[in-house]
């Protein structure tokens, strides 16, 4: 029987040695400083990172604190005129309270846009729109002239109502949450919807059970 004879070198002289790959001080951006994108609700603009979220943190954004059959925390907030409105002016009649992460980023101007083409129906139901993010009035401002929204649109700066309401935040609390609340006349909760990536779901989903009230 032949014998094959191996050439006399040990294994790792075999393998290919590897450099070993150096940390350097300086981080790569995640976007270019001249880069500024949107995604949905999410801002990006002259970021080198992404903030990095405790589990704790995370934990926080998850649990809501409004939930069905309840009364939410009232609020008195600034329109995009810059006059103060509070949420006890809608009783007596259905309010949809919508949460949304940003003005002019693509998922809010089609969620905007389609409250405004369903408004009509909104009006035959008996209720109110209100829209709710972080922007200030001048923000909310120019958005609603831009795209001709009938609705009110509200200024959480600093999103104290949004936490006080416990919308939750999504991809792991980087981006504001997109949340739809429907008020009966009594001032309590009928409906909660999040949908983050459907956002004209939402006008649907209010429809339905504005329409069953």
């Amino acid at each position: 029987m032949a014998s094959i004879s191996l050439p006399k070198h040990s294994l790792p002289s075999l393998l290919p040695t590897l450099k070993p790959i150096t940390s350097s001080s300086q981080n790569l951006p995640i976007l270019s400083k001249s880069s500024q994108s949107q995604f949905y609700g999410l801002k990006f603009s002259h970021s080198t990172s992404l903030p990095i979220t405790s589990s704790s943190s995370v934990k926080n954004t998850i649990f809501a604190k409004v939930n069905k059959g309840q009364a939410p925390p009232s609020f008195t907030l600034k329109d995009q005129d810059g006059k103060t409105l509070s949420l006890s002016k809608f009783k007596g009649k259905p309010v949809v309270v919508y949460f949304y992460p940003a003005d002019e980023t693509p998922g809010c101007t089609k969620q905007a846009c389609a409250f405004r083409d369903s408004y009509e129906k909104f009006k035959k139901a008996g209720a109110e729109v209100v829209g709710i993010s972080g922007d200030d009035p001048s923000s909310h401002k120019a958005f609603a002239k831009k795209y001709r929204l009938p609705f009110t649109l509200l200024s959480d700066e600093g999103n104290k109502i949004r936490k006080e309401w416990g919308v939750p935040a999504d991809l792991f609390g980087t981006l504001p949450g997109r949340q739809t609340y429907v008020l009966d006349k009594k001032g309590v909760v009928q409906l909660i919807y999040n949908n983050q990536f459907q956002p004209e779901k939402h006008i649907d989903e209010t429809l339905k059970l504005l329409q069953s009230l």
